[in-house]
């Protein structure tokens, strides 16, 4: 149980690691640094020879190699092959221990398909040249298996008991607050990876008006390619300014939600700690959600953005699991 209980609390912490290298891959524009997948130009590692380079500039003469893209994302795919390989090894001990451990083992058996979907995911972006829903399930998949690996470690590290809140109907509340911050991922992810982030760079509005001229048909037409609408002509700023002004109002109704139970939980002895982080990490999360657009999306604020929203996630899943009583 001791390696089990380590090997839960390193795999977290490795799937943070994934999440975040992941947006700065994709936010620094190296998502294609590689055109194939798994590997890199027809090896595991990047060209580096002059006969590998002539041999990756003949088989993909399409692609020239681009030595620091190419790394980013090799590196982050042999951080997620390792969060796979420590996935695999947390499968079969749950089911070695399943009397034993303090989750069902049907669960990392559910996070071993996860990743393995999450693989598919990884090249289908590759091979789909970024089409945005599959970029989006790619990041959505990527904070899913972080929150289910940080809910295990928190039932074998952490205390939890249904005592822990005065109220069943609060309890039902911070349930809630797992699907608010999932679908603003959502919307963020979404933006994103459709390139809309700076559709609109002024704030609180957006083109100078509450409620600007916007296209949400093609804004979220989820099957269309990147940079097109549905009618496969170029996305007309509109749709993205529909993208930007809907995760706005996302991140709004969040941080109402968010702020109003995060008062709430402040009374409860056993979560007043956990409360203050999250309303402090929804604060920051704001604040950088805010810099991004007036600074015009600096990389570092907006790898920062994306470790906000993986940082809350945690705090929001842990929060859940505390409120719910352990069973061995």
């Amino acid at each position: 149980m001791r390696i089990f209980n380590k090997l839960v609390l390193v795999a977290t912490l490795l799937a943070l690691c994934v999440v975040v290298l992941g947006a700065y891959v994709r936010l620094s524009d190296a998502g294609l640094g590689c055109p194939d997948w798994p590997g890199c130009y027809g090896a595991l590692t990047v060209p580096q020879s002059e006969s590998a380079l002539q041999h990756a500039q003949t088989a993909y003469p399409d692609s020239p190699v681009e030595h620091a893209k190419a790394w980013k994302e090799m590196i982050h795919r042999y951080l997620a092959g390792a969060l796979g390989l420590l996935v695999l090894a947390i499968f079969v001990m749950a089911w070695r221990a399943r009397k034993e451990i303090k989750v069902s083992p049907w669960l990392p058996t559910f996070l071993l398909v996860l990743i393995v979907f999450q693989a598919a995911l990884g090249m289908w972006t590759v091979t789909l040249l970024l089409k945005p829903a599959v970029v989006t399930a790619h990041l959505i998949g990527g904070m899913s298996t972080l929150a289910l690996l940080a809910w295990i470690a928190h039932r074998h590290w952490g205390l939890a008991s249904i005592r822990y809140l005065q109220s069943d109907m609060l309890r039902f509340w911070v349930r809630g607050a797992l699907v608010i911050l999932f679908a603003q991922i959502f919307l963020g992810g979404w933006t994103s990876t459709n390139y809309a982030a700076l559709a609109c760079t002024d704030f609180p509005t957006c083109h100078g008006a509450w409620y600007p001229e916007m296209d949400f048909t093609n804004a979220f037409h989820w099957l269309r390619e990147l940079g097109q609408g549905a009618d496969g002509k170029a996305l007309p700023l509109a749709a993205y300014t529909a993208i930007q002004w809907t995760h706005r109002v996302g991140a709004l109704l969040t941080f109402i939600y968010l702020s109003w139970l995060g008062l709430r939980l402040i009374n409860q002895p056993h979560l007043k700690r956990l409360a203050f982080l999250m309303l402090g990490l929804l604060v920051v999360q704001i604040a950088l959600g805010v810099a991004n657009l007036l600074l015009h999306l600096p990389l570092v604020l907006a790898v920062g953005h994306n470790m906000g929203a993986a940082l809350l996630l945690i705090a929001v899943v842990v929060l859940n699991s505390k409120v719910t009583e352990l069973k061995y």
